[in-house]
């Protein structure tokens, strides 16, 4: 008796995986996929902003270095 309900439940288990992957596939579709020349653009605003951040960041650094090292003389 046991058996009956163990095969209805991995019926449901598989049909509902199955309808997991048919959702994940219909809204991969609807995605709006980046062109190479946005992958680009985009890329180069993010290096650039890191690379800005990593300047300050030393500047602010070199100068709190300075500072401390007159201080501690």
């Amino acid at each position: 008796m046991k058996t009956a309900p163990k095969t209805q439940k991995n019926v449901k288990f598989t049909e509902r995986i199955v309808k997991f992957f048919k959702g994940v596939w219909s809204e991969l579709k609807k995605v709006h996929w980046p062109t190479k020349k946005e992958i680009v653009t985009y890329t180069s605003v993010v290096l650039a902003a890191v690379a800005m951040v990593a300047v300050l960041i030393w500047v602010v650094d070199s100068v709190f270095s300075f500072l401390l090292s007159f201080i501690l003389g």
